[in-house]
């Protein structure tokens, strides 16, 4: 599966599984361990809402050392962070994929260019494959509709573009969208808010933890 981390948000993902990312030019990126077993976190990734309290406390952990002494101050510091990371909700910031060479050759083509508009039809001339069993395939392997999963894959670009501060008709054009208004109204529904105040709440967030406020 792919998973995107906007601002105010981090990935969790477990120990021994192979991944890789992908970072937009103006990212931070901190990594935080924890020793399996240690926490009650889940067993496969997910993006998480990141409180402001939380994301300065991981700042804070990446700047000592790892091998910081035990009973101290730090240590004390990391539980805390441990047992407010369990607290933090869940974002449904994912595209499902799977294995099967069909589903992810599609995937990588339309994360490839994302305004391709074909319809399950046309790409299932492409796979060589029937309609009805595209459709069926894609049901199984990710659990959701053609449509729906291609509205899923076009937000995580929205907000990967749009967290790498590219402009809101750039997005829309770029997934392809007839007019800003639709686009907008994908993202609304999706997550509640447009583009615009999506991105204004959670860096407003970041700069009054900044402020300490």
């Amino acid at each position: 599966a792919l998973w995107i981390v906007p601002p105010q948000c981090g990935v969790w993902i477990p120990g021994s599984l192979p991944h890789s990312n992908r970072a937009t030019a103006n990212a931070r990126l901190c990594y935080l361990f924890v020793e399996p077993g240690v926490v009650d976190l889940p067993l496969h990734c997910v993006t998480l809402s990141i409180s402001p309290m939380v994301r300065e406390m991981i700042l804070h952990l990446a700047d000592v050392p790892q091998d910081y002494p035990r009973g101290g101050h730090i240590e004390r510091l990391a539980r805390v962070l441990l047992d407010e990371l369990v607290q933090m909700p869940a974002e449904r910031l994912y595209l499902p994929v799977s294995d099967h060479p069909k589903i992810r050759a599609l995937a990588a083509a339309l994360s490839a260019n994302p305004a391709d508009r074909s319809t399950i039809s046309e790409w299932a001339k492409r796979l060589a494959l029937g309609e009805r069993t595209l459709t069926r395939l894609i049901d199984r392997e990710t659990g959701l509709s053609f449509g729906r999963w291609r509205q899923q894959l076009h937000l995580l670009v929205a907000i990967r573009e749009l967290a790498g501060g590219a402009a809101v008709q750039r997005v829309s054009e770029t997934l392809g969208y007839e007019s800003v208004t639709a686009f907008i109204t994908m993202f609304k529904k999706a997550l509640g808010q447009s583009p615009t105040r999506y991105f204004a709440a959670r860096l407003r967030n970041q700069d009054s933890a900044a402020r300490g406020g």
